[in-house]
């Protein structure tokens, strides 16, 4: 092909790119542009990567191969070495002739009769999206550099096309996510009842999963915490009512059953595709119901499982299997559902109760009634009754004077005698009420609310409040007057303030709770959509407030935080309700906003308050906050939006350092959501076995020989693919799953120890990295010697990678364990020596093994002479102290040339060999 025509066949790939057109499509222009470049090629394949690892065919010329099509055909790197190398190097491999080459699958060449072969990785950075094979039967290829390169300008097209459709793809979904929950949110906040609830809970499970078998479980604490069925999806292949008839009869125990035991005790959602093969679920249920596959999730409020709602697939239905994505959404939706049902069924439990206490004083005013016609006949039984009564009861005639008073009446209102009583009128005793007595005495005796409440006035002037009703008493038909029955309040008056009071303000710091900040946010809010005018919300976190509570207790840190509540108070004014959120955060809500400038101003203030000490209990605390702003309208219309964008930006912050603030950026939220999703799949990563550890090699310099090898962790993500630990052991540290990762990589790694042993093959030492938070835990010795005696390993095979930042917090406990693991003959080495708070004194009290030189200053030490002299400091350093040294990131061999004349012998790097499986350096580099 001409050099005129290659390039206009470049744009044309390039502009169906930036085009709408399918990517099948565009690779199919892909494989065309490379068979009229390799005319002498008889099949070009482009394979794409599956969830299991290997490669199937794509899209290729020509579609059907020796009785195959293209998409029955797979290729697994496992079993063909060629194919891990070009994965592994990123490289392009031309193999003229097959018969001398071992690397190609002899059976791939065998069944296609496969003479030449050109091999090309379709990457993009550090990503694979793909492999292109090119290959001849007929006659060997004698292709020319000029054609591989071309070749390659065309594959590196197919990787541009595939990185887009594949962030497209993300992109898609993050969006979908995310607008589902604002419709849920949404919708939800419309519901007044529990049944309006779950039917839209229902309604967005079903068209999310395209399946209305839905039903949803209550935990019911009245009976011993059982769960019990509730409601079905009116779409649903049952009625409710059948729905419920066979529970009843199968008489289901839910605490028996493994299953929803599962999901309530671990509190995640748990997914079962097949039933049938599947222990925990109850068989008998499984037959009754007639179930394929059961998706159950629990339903979590305020910290605890208020029910389930599970989503099933029948037998006579075809079985779908649903993505993490499609788990992830309804998770979601389920999640957002939880709060609202508890706090509806919480607020239908109350209508109840005031119900029946409506009905219980209804039921006691018509006993009342029925009594006070009984006094009218019978004199002595009429006193005696008075007197028993311990509600204040008195008689009023129609004019409003006072006729008669029980003792409980006259204690109440501090009279000493019923004469005394007596003489007063009924507007002596209520506060305001009664006017023109007669019709208004009427009125409540005639009303259908049985009980009022009112202040009483007592003898002596004070008052108190009052529930009483109003009861008119006939004779011969004819109205004659009025009983009046009343209580003293004051003491469930007390216990409703009390009440109300713990609903809208913080306990610890009296500041408003969540709870009263959003009511005042809305109506602010409210206000200042009317006067066109913006308003402002911070969202505060105190930075390493953590460390108060675990060094000098829970009381200390509550005592702190009462501080900061007072400090905040003193720096803002009298507009800016400050709340405190729970723990450590804080949020500040700022009216009547004139300019962007206003909250910097606020927020520079907090700063720079932040800088005076704060003495407990005459310890000094030098503290300081991370700060996210988030502005009305600039950044969001409602209550949820402006505390989740401020609370992104707070923890922007908090990334970059702390003590500062930043104001919300709209790329903050899809951050915070991806870091979201990656820390929700971080949990299952371990149970879903998507860890993965590769070894990079370590060489003797002077012998040019392995001696070892550093085990390093992949995680083979199913939606980003193979990541880097950068991308996720600091979210491992955060949330502490960091123990029970690198407990796996300590088990796997003596695992593979032991295999290589049995099989004949020596490795001379294997390195683990262990952080500080690890390494801190108390079962960290405990857990090592079990897993080599388990595995039954020499220790001394073993050395764990620590870091300098854990050595300068010495303390008796690290020692210790250090002393143990040298005793036991593994070996210690400070990994990245240099780059942290290198001392001098931790290297002399600490039995340090061997010291790793990092790769920053081994790259540049030719160039940069700074570099180079560090380098040659740890060299002499180690050598002084009797220590092994070994260099990182040794690329090249003037590189290794350097550090051998200078005295070290060991390194790892690319020079040698970059990460790689334990299959791979069995056959690179062990001899049996």
């Amino acid at each position: 092909m001409s050099e005129e025509r290659k390039y206009a066949r470049l744009a044309q790939i390039t502009q169906l790119i930036n085009t709408k057109l399918e990517l099948k499509e565009v690779l199919e222009h892909v494989v065309e542009a490379i068979s009229e470049e390799v005319v002498r090629c008889d099949s070009v394949g482009i394979y794409l990567p599956q969830s299991d690892h290997t490669f199937r065919g794509f899209v290729g010329k020509p579609q059907e191969l020796n009785g195959m099509t293209l998409d029955d055909q797979v290729i697994d790197p496992k079993k063909d070495s060629l194919v891990r190398h070009v994965i592994n190097t990123r490289e392009t491999v031309y193999i003229p002739k097959t018969e001398s080459d071992s690397r190609p699958d002899d059976e791939a060449v065998g069944n296609f009769k496969i003479k030449s072969l050109l091999v090309l990785p379709i990457a993009f950075e550090e990503e694979i999206f793909g492999l292109v094979f090119l290959f001849n039967y007929n006659m060997y290829l004698e292709l020319e550099r000029s054609e591989v390169e071309a070749v390659e300008a065309y594959v590196n097209m197919a990787a541009v096309a595939l990185r887009n459709a594949k962030e497209l793809q993300r992109k898609e979904y993050l969006i979908n996510e995310k607008q589902l929950i604002l419709d849920v949110t949404n919708s939800l906040s419309m519901c007044a009842t529990v049944t309006e609830v779950i039917e839209e809970c229902f309604n967005y499970i079903a068209k999310t999963l395209h399946n209305n078998n839905i039903g949803i479980h209550f935990v019911d604490p009245s009976s011993g915490e059982s769960i019990k069925p509730a409601m079905l999806s009116k779409k649903s292949s049952w009625t409710e009512l059948d729905w419920k008839k066979t529970h009843s009869k199968l008489n289901v125990n839910f605490h028996e059953d493994l299953l929803f035991k599962d999901v309530i005790r671990t509190r995640k959602s748990i997914f079962v595709p097949d039933v049938s093969v599947d222990q925990r679920p109850s068989k008998e249920a499984i037959e009754r119901f007639g179930l394929k596959s059961i998706f159950i999730l629990p339903l979590i409020s305020m910290g605890g499982v208020i029910g389930t709602v599970a989503i099933v697939q029948l037998i006579n239905e075809k079985v779908k299997h649903y993505s993490i994505n499609e788990q992830e959404m309804i998770q979601s939706i389920v999640d957002a559902t939880a709060p609202v049902l508890a706090n509806l069924i919480y607020m239908e439990k109350q209508d109840a109760l005031i119900d029946d206490r409506t009905s219980a004083l209804q039921k006691k005013n018509e006993e009342l009634k029925r009594a006070v016609n009984e006094l009218e006949k019978v004199g002595n039984e009429k006193a005696m009754i008075l007197d028993a009564a311990a509600e204040g009861i008195f008689g009023v005639n129609l004019q409003g004077g006072i006729t008669f008073s029980n003792p409980a009446a006259l204690q109440m209102l501090g009279y000493e005698s019923e004469e005394l009583l007596r003489r007063r009128n009924i507007r002596d005793i209520f506060s305001s009420r009664f006017t023109s007595t007669t019709s208004i005495l009427q009125r409540e005796a005639l009303s259908s609310q049985a009980r009022r409440e009112d202040t009483f006035i007592r003898k002596n002037g004070t008052s108190f409040p009052a529930e009483f009703a109003v009861t008119a008493t006939r004779r011969h038909d004819e109205m004659t007057g009025y009983v009046i029955t009343f209580r003293n309040i004051t003491s469930r008056k007390q216990m409703e303030e009390k009440i109300r009071y713990h609903a809208y303000y913080d306990h610890l710091t009296g500041l408003p709770n969540r709870l009263l900040f959003k009511d005042r946010m809305v109506q602010a809010l409210a206000y200042a959509e009317k006067q066109k005018e913006s308003l402002g919300v911070m969202f505060l976190d105190l930075d390493r407030f953590k460390k108060v509570n675990d060094s000098l207790g829970h009381d200390h840190g509550d005592s702190l935080l009462k501080k900061v509540a007072f400090r905040l108070e003193e720096v803002l004014d009298g507009f800016d309700t400050i709340s405190r959120q729970g723990g450590d955060e804080f949020t500040i809500l700022s009216p009547y906003l004139l300019s962007k400038e206003s909250m910097h101003h606020k927020a520079s203030a907090i700063i720079q308050a932040f800088q005076q000490p704060f003495i407990i209990n005459n310890v000094e605390h030098y503290m300081t906050t991370s700060i996210g702003i988030s502005i009305y309208p600039l950044d969001s219309h409602t209550v949820e939006g402006l505390l989740k964008n401020a609370d992104s930006a707070m923890y922007r912050c908090k990334e970059n350092g702390g003590n500062h603030y930043r104001y919300y950026q709209p790329e903050m939220e899809a951050e915070m959501m991806e870091r979201l999703k990656l820390e929700n799949a971080l949990f299952k990563a371990l149970d879903y076995e998507e860890f993965e550890i590769y070894y990079q090699p370590q060489f003797d310099i002077e012998k040019n020989k392995i001696i070892g090898a550093e085990a390093l962790l992949r995680w083979n993500h199913p939606v980003y693919g193979k990541l880097q630990p950068g991308r996720f052991i600091s979210l491992a540290e955060e949330t502490g799953l960091i123990i029970s990762i690198e407990n796996w990589v300590l088990l796997q790694t003596c695992r593979q120890v032991k295999i290589w042993n049995e099989h004949g093959l020596t490795i001379g030492k294997v390195a683990v990295n262990i952080s500080p938070l690890h390494f801190r835990n108390q079962n960290f010795v405990e857990t090592i010697k079990n897993i080599i005696y388990e595995e039954d390993i020499m220790a001394s095979v073993l050395e764990l990678e620590i870091t300098e930042h854990l050595l300068m917090k010495q303390n008796k406990d690290t020692a210790m364990k250090m002393k143990e693991l040298i005793e036991m003959g593994i070996r210690l080495a400070i990994d990245d020596f240099g780059t942290g708070y290198s001392s001098l004194r931790y290297l002399k009290d600490f039995p340090i093994t061997l010291l790793k030189i990092d790769q920053t200053f081994v790259s540049s030490m030719e160039l940069e002479k700074k570099n180079a002299a560090i380098t040659d400091t740890i060299i002499t350093l180690a050598e002084n102290l009797n220590m092994e040294v070994l260099a990182e990131g040794v690329e090249t061999h003037e590189q290794a040339a350097y550090l051998l004349e200078r005295g070290c012998y060991q390194a790892q790097g690319f020079l040698y060999s970059s990460p790689i499986t334990a299959e791979e350096m069995e056959l690179l580099y062990f001899q049996i």
